[in-house]
């Protein structure tokens, strides 16, 4: 399937998603954190599209908004997408997990947790995973600082 029918199936599924290609070889859809786990459950088990691997999840502070970005990938079709779900509120930052819908999500979100603070409701152990359970803050936050100075930028 090439973009375009990408674009055009998901579009059906999901009128509201934002859609573009801008230097990227892949279609990018962006979601509210609302609409994303059913969007991924329809991508993973439409027998058209078959995404069935996530190989890549991670996240991204814009100042304004955070987003989180799944690489996704149709081992049987060869096709690929990025989906994105874009999360306004700062100060709560969540969106469902979907470790349920590709295991490997497990590991991946954890690491957003612990770096930008992103919480994912109804992960099975959402913890830290790289930094000391007492860890005050989120280092991959704009506006995170370092008062203990353990890291110099």
């Amino acid at each position: 399937m090439n973009n375009e029918e990408l674009k055009n199936k998901i579009s059906i599924f999901l009128s509201s998603a934002e859609f573009s290609e801008e230097g990227s070889q892949y279609l990018n859809v962006t979601v509210t954190p609302e609409h994303l786990f059913s969007l991924a459950e329809f991508l993973r088990n439409d027998e058209d599209l078959s995404f069935d691997y996530l190989f890549c999840l991670t996240g991204v502070d814009w100042i304004t908004h955070f987003l989180v970005i799944y690489h996704l990938e149709s081992v049987k079709y060869k096709h690929t997408i990025v989906l994105k779900a874009k999360i306004t509120d700062r100060e709560n930052p969540a969106v469902k997990t979907v470790s349920f819908i590709w295991k490997t999500a497990e590991f991946h979100e954890r690491e957003v947790y612990d770096l930008f603070g992103i919480k994912f409701p109804e992960h099975p152990d959402l913890r830290r995973l790289l930094l000391d359970e007492d860890w005050v803050g989120y280092p991959l936050r704009k506006d995170y600082t370092d008062k203990a100075n353990i890291v110099e930028l």
